[in-house]
């Protein structure tokens, strides 16, 4: 990278008129309308776009200076969404857009590109997809690695902590719900495309851990933000940069082919539940803990039980079923009777095989993606729940293995999940947190409500896979 060119992806400058044009968002609004239904981090998918609303803009890079330098344009939009008639209207969610814009976009990058706008500021540039251009996403770590504001935004850094100037950066195309660049096989950058107010718990509880000395989680090196709307008020996260780890396996790809050849998986499974217990204790040393009494208890299993309710009106297959599996939630109401509470601390929250990484060699678990089910509201990822939950979690995705490998739910991959449960709550039980297998009623509400989540996420996004937890279902109904 030239110096040129890094000086001006990091120095500090005032907004400019493009990011307060009153066309801007107009004249982009019809090429966006087209692209974002189409990008696997949409959320609003199967209902039209009426319209999109700013909330703020940023020029990280000149978008309209003489030349033929691309320039970066970040966008906070709110997406409005038509809805029936029968509901009332709603905001709409948050997205977070990065845009490269390009007095003629180069051949290599045309598979990236949005549109040309038919007027304001940006008309005859190109718009596109600015995490699809390499360059841009060097320029990017180049402004993370310069603490400071710049218009709306905010970069900050851990002391001491930063990479070096110059990595070359590789976007990730594997579909997520966010998306990731990797720098140099040492860092990788993950932006946050669904956006809710406050930090995002995959910066506060990776930094709490790192704090605590737990080497479990990659450390986060930097960050971006926009300041909080109201005094007093928690700044939005909108990205992350933490350590990569090269030539480590997702713990999802290692089961599997171990079920492809019909391997014992017993002994991972143990050191996962090793890790994630780790995991567990530091964050409950350092962040702050609760009891829950048999109110909360019951507000809880209310939760459920709406959620379970929710769900089977709209996946009619699982309303055979809804008695039964309200059931499980009930006990968990009529846990705290005798007057015990039940631990309560800031947890994963999505936990399973795919957020876990194994490391070559030695063959240690980390654990990643602490943002929680991004479905849900960010005030209920973040709060203070039993860290069973994170383990029903993972017993679900050790379920979801057997029965989504070579083997598709014969009779031995189904033993092996069985035996690959027991052995990762062993592990957990011998790192120090609580056998799973003495609180049965937690740990059947929990996993019910996961494969009630299942079920939904199955229906709207992957219909050929829901026959993988309506098996769960009808196992956690038949109370097996």
């Amino acid at each position: 990278m030239s110096e040129t060119a890094s000086t001006r992806a990091t120095r500090k400058t005032p907004d400019r008129p493009l990011v307060t044009a009153p066309d801007l968002l107009s004249s982009l609004a019809p090429l966006l309308a087209e692209w974002v239904p189409r990008q696997r981090w949409f959320a609003g998918k199967g209902r039209l776009i009426t319209g999109f609303s700013l909330v703020s803009a940023t020029e990280l890079l000149p978008c309209t200076a003489e030349g033929t330098a691309p320039g970066i344009l970040q966008l906070l939009v709110r997406a409005q969404q038509a809805v029936p008639p029968s509901r009332a209207a709603v905001a709409g969610d948050c997205y977070q857009l990065l845009l490269g814009v390009h007095p003629a976009l180069p051949p290599r990058l045309a598979p990236a590109a949005i549109g040309l706008p038919a007027g304001g500021p940006l008309r005859g540039r190109t718009v596109y997809d600015a995490l699809l251009d390499n360059r841009l996403c060097g320029l990017l770590l180049e402004r993370l690695r310069m603490p400071g504001r710049i218009g709306a935004l905010r970069f900050g850094r851990e002391p001491g902590a930063g990479p070096p100037s110059g990595l070359p950066a590789r976007p990730v195309t594997a579909e997520q719900s966010n998306s990731s660049i990797v720098y140099g096989d040492a860092y990788i950058l993950k932006i946050f495309r669904r956006i809710a107010p406050g930090i995002n718990p995959d910066l506060e509880l990776p930094r709490a851990l790192t704090a605590a000395r737990c080497a479990r989680v990659p450390a986060p090196v930097a960050w971006f933000e926009t300041e909080a709307a109201e005094e007093g008020g928690e700044p939005t996260t909108l990205g992350v940069l933490q350590e990569y780890l090269p030539g480590s396996a997702d713990g999802w790809q290692l089961a599997l082919d171990a079920l492809a050849v019909r391997a014992d998986f017993t002994g991972p499974a143990r050191a996962l539940g090793h890790a994630t217990a780790e995991v567990h204790t530091a964050l409950a040393q350092t962040l702050p803990t609760t009891e829950l009494h048999r109110p909360q208890l019951a507000a809880t299993a209310a939760r459920m039980t709406a959620r379970l309710e929710a769900t089977a009106r709209a996946v009619p297959v699982l309303q055979p079923y809804r008695d039964r599996l309200r059931a499980s939630f009930d006990a968990l109401a009529d846990v705290g009777r005798d007057g015990r509470g039940w631990a309560a601390q800031r947890i994963h929250g999505d936990l399973h095989l795919g957020q876990t990484l194994r490391s070559p060699g030695a063959g240690r678990w980390s654990l990643i993606d602490f943002e929680g089910e991004p479905a849900r509201p960010l005030a209920e990822r973040r709060r203070l729940q039993p860290a069973l939950r994170d383990v029903a979690a993972m017993l679900r995705s050790f379920d979801y293995a057997a029965r989504s490998g070579p083997a598709g739910g014969d009779p031995w991959s189904l033993e092996w999940a069985r035996h690959t449960r027991d052995a990762y709550c062993l592990g957990y039980a011998e790192a120090g947190g609580l056998d799973p297998r003495s609180a049965p009623a937690l740990m059947r509400a929990y996993e019910t409500d996961k494969a009630v989540y299942e079920v939904l996420y199955e229906a709207r996004h992957r219909p050929d896979w829901l026959p993988v937890p309506m098996a769960a279902v009808r196992r956690l109904a038949a109370g097996d």
